[in-house]
């Protein structure tokens, strides 16, 4: 199922008859969907009322919410709950390497969004997951630009590594350079 909104597709709203759920642009609420007799409850009917909520019918940056399956894969229900299983296990796989690898040498967090990102390509849960995470970096780089901001952490890291330097310096002339697990204090 595809959220699209009113601008993207030139009307007022309603029922497209492609399984599309069209949200107006002003309200963020659902004009009309076809759910293929599944219900409001049916698969999907989550990704609806989750696009709605901020208004920008779910296609932020252009790009709608929902399955990213061919569509010859979306035709047949079978071949669909097959097709999201495989990219939910595929996704799994990849969201535990990287969470194993977040203790051991690797790009632990990399791995871990590229597994959502795995996700994110069937499930709206993940689309609005990596959309707040894109927003929140993007929020925190233009913080680390501010003036204020970047004196501040400039004058922390330097304080932290004078306070590095003489914690090391004071170890050098307490111990020499004996590992501290062979210091034996007689």
């Amino acid at each position: 199922m595809t959220v699209r909104s009113d601008k993207a597709r030139g009307d007022a709203g309603g029922n497209t008859g492609t399984g599309d759920v069209v949200v107006p642009d002003d309200t963020g609420v659902p004009t009309g969907a076809d759910d293929g007799g599944r219900g409001a409850d049916g698969p999907g009917a989550e990704g609806a009322a989750e696009a709605g909520a901020d208004g920008t019918g779910g296609a932020e940056g252009g790009r709608p919410l929902g399955s990213r399956a061919p569509r010859f894969i979306r035709r047949s229900r079978p071949l669909h709950l097959s097709w999201q299983v495989a990219v939910f296990l595929v996704g799994l796989a990849v969201v535990a390497l990287g969470v194993v690898m977040l203790p051991l040498p690797g790009p632990g967090w990399v791995v871990i969004f590229l597994g959502m990102g795995i996700w994110a390509t069937e499930f709206v849960w993940a689309q609005l997951a990596l959309r707040w995470t894109r927003r929140k970096v993007a929020e925190a780089a233009q913080k680390a630009l501010d003036p204020k901001v970047r004196r501040r952490n400039l004058t922390l890291t330097a304080i932290g590594l004078v306070l590095m330097a003489a914690l090391g310096g004071w170890y050098l002339w307490k111990y020499g350079l004996v590992m501290p697990w062979k210091i034996h204090e007689d």
